[in-house]
C-alpha cells in the first residue's frame, strides 16, 4: 500500500499542571517512564515503526529539556535530509503567532507550515500517554471508511469524565462526543490520536478561528464540529493505554509494569527507542533485598526494594526499605528511611529516617527531599494487582 502523504504532529507543549511537583521544572512529555525512557519516546518511537517519518513537535512550557532529550531526531532516525522531526516552538510573525491557548489553538497557530507541507493527513496526538500502535492500521480504517476524521478509541476502567467520550453506531462511525462530561455516557474515550484529512482540516480550523474569534482545546470546538458536519469513525485500540496526567495514573502505570499488566516496553519487533545517556549496571550489594522491581542502569541498591521502580542512578542505602514505589534518576534514600508507596522527583535526597507515605494512598516527594503531596488512592482508577 502507498503510504498517503502524511505529517504526524505530536502536541508536546503541555504543563502537567495535575503532576505537581513533577512537572515544575519540566514538561510532561519529558517525564522519565519505566526508569530507563521519556514519556515522548513512546509516541515518536509508534510512528517510527508504522513508518511516519515527517514528524513535528509543537512546544510551548519548558522545551529546554526536552529538546536535549530529542537529540534533532537522532535516536528514531529522524535526524533526515529530507523530512524526519522538526521542533515548532512559540514564535513572533504576522498572525497567529504566540502561545496557544489549547491544543486546537497549536494547531491553528501552525496552519501555514502545514498548508506549505502539503499533506494528504494530518496524525495529531499527544505525548502524554502510554501505549503501543501500529498507525498504519487507522490510516487503512481512515481510508476504507472514507472519513474526514477518524478518532483512535479505547475502553477506560477509570473515571471516563477526564476525557472525551466517544458515542459510536454499530457501523463504528462517531455520532456524539463530550468532552469531560460530568455525567459521561458509557466508558469509550477519545485516546488522543487523531487522524484528519488535511484539506477538511485547515478549512475546519479557519471557519471555527473566523466563528468563535479564537480557538481552544480539539475538545471544545474542533472534533465537535467534526462530529457534526463531517464524516468521523473511530478505530478501535483493543490494547493497554494509560493517559499519565494524574499522580495515581503515573504511579499506577509503573506499578501495573510490574505486575505485568501494563504496556508492553520490551518487545523486540515494536522496541521503544531512547537518548538515555549510556550508564554503568545497576549494583546490588551484599546487604541489599530485592524483590518484583525494575532497576535502571547507574543504581545501587544497599537496603530493601520491593514492588517498586528506580530510575538511573537511584541509590538506596543500607537500613532503608522502598515498597511500592517510583524513584525517577538521582534520587537517594538514607539509612533508616521507609518509603511506601511513594513518588520521588528527581535528584531527590530523602533522608533523616522515617517513614514517608502510607497503604492509603500516593505521597509525591519533590526534588527538595520534602513531601510535596498525599493523595488518598481513588478506587473508580484501575490499580495494580494488592492494591
Amino acid at each position: 500500500m502507498r503510504i498517503p502523504r502524511t505529517l504526524a504532529l505530536v502536541l508536546a507543549g503541555g504543563k502537567g499542571s495535575r503532576l505537581g511537583a513533577l512537572t515544575e521544572k519540566k514538561v510532561k512529555p519529558a517525564l522519565p517512564v519505566a526508569g530507563t525512557y521519556r514519556l515522548i519516546d513512546v509516541a515518536l518511537s509508534n510512528l517510527v515503526h508504522s513508518h511516519l517519518s515527517d514528524v513535528w513537535v509543537v512546544e510551548q512550557f519548558l522545551p529546554h529539556g526536552l529538546n536535549v532529550h530529542l537529540a534533532n531526531g537522532r535516536p528514531w532516525d529522524l535526524d533526515r535530509t529530507h523530512g524526519g522531526l522538526q521542533v515548532l516552538p512559540p514564535y513572533q510573525g504576522t498572525e497567529g503567532e504566540g502561545f496557544a491557548e489549547g491544543n486546537a489553538d497549536s494547531l491553528y497557530r501552525q496552519k501555514d507550515l502545514i498548508r506549505d507541507f502539503a499533506p494528504d493527513l494530518v496524525l495529531v496526538l499527544s505525548a502524554d500517554h502510554l501505549y503501543t500502535l501500529n498507525f498504519l492500521d487507522v490510516i487503512d480504517t481512515h481510508l476504507a471508511r472514507e472519513a474526514d476524521l477518524t478518532v483512535v478509541t479505547t475502553l477506560v476502567d477509570d473515571d471516563p469524565s477526564r476525557y472525551g467520550v466517544v458515542q459510536v453506531d454499530d457501523d463504528g462511525r462517531v455520532t456524539g462526543f463530550d468532552y469531560k462530561p460530568d455525567e459521561p455516557r458509557g466508558r469509550l474515550v477519545a485516546g488522543e490520536m487523531f487522524l484528519y484529512d488535511a484539506q477538511k482540516l485547515l478549512a475546519a480550523l479557519d471557519l471555527l478561528h473566523e466563528q468563535e474569534g479564537g480557538l481552544e482545546d480539539y475538545g471544545h470546538d474542533l472534533v465537535p464540529w467534526f462530529v457534526a458536519h463531517r464524516t468521523v469513525v473511530e478505530h478501535r485500540l483493543d490494547g493497554y493505554w494509560m493517559d499519565l496526567g494524574t499522580l495515581q495514573s503515573y504511579w499506577t502505570a509503573h506499578l501495573q509494569m510490574l505486575d505485568g499488566g501494563g504496556v508492553t516496553l520490551d518487545d523486540p519487533d515494536w522496541p521503544i527507542l531512547s537518548a538515555q545517556p549510556q550508564r554503568v549496571p545497576a549494583r546490588i550489594a551484599d546487604s541489599a533485598h530485592l524483590r518484583a522491581s525494575m532497576v535502571a542502569a547507574g543504581a545501587i541498591v544497599r537496603g530493601a526494594v520491593e514492588h517498586s521502580v528506580l530510575g538511573p542512578g537511584v541509590v538506596v542505602e543500607k537500613g532503608a526499605t522502598v515498597r511500592g514505589s517510583v524513584l525517577l534518576d538521582g534520587v537517594r534514600v538514607g539509612p533508616g528511611v521507609t518509603l511506601v508507596n511513594v513518588v520521588a522527583d528527581m535528584g531527590a535526597d530523602i533522608t533523616g529516617g522515617g517513614r514517608r507515605g502510607s497503604e492509603q494512598g500516593i505521597t509525591l516527594i519533590g526534588e527538595d527531599g520534602e513531601v510535596s503531596v498525599t493523595e488518598d488512592f481513588d478506587r473508580s482508577a484501575v490499580l495494580p494487582d494488592g492494591y
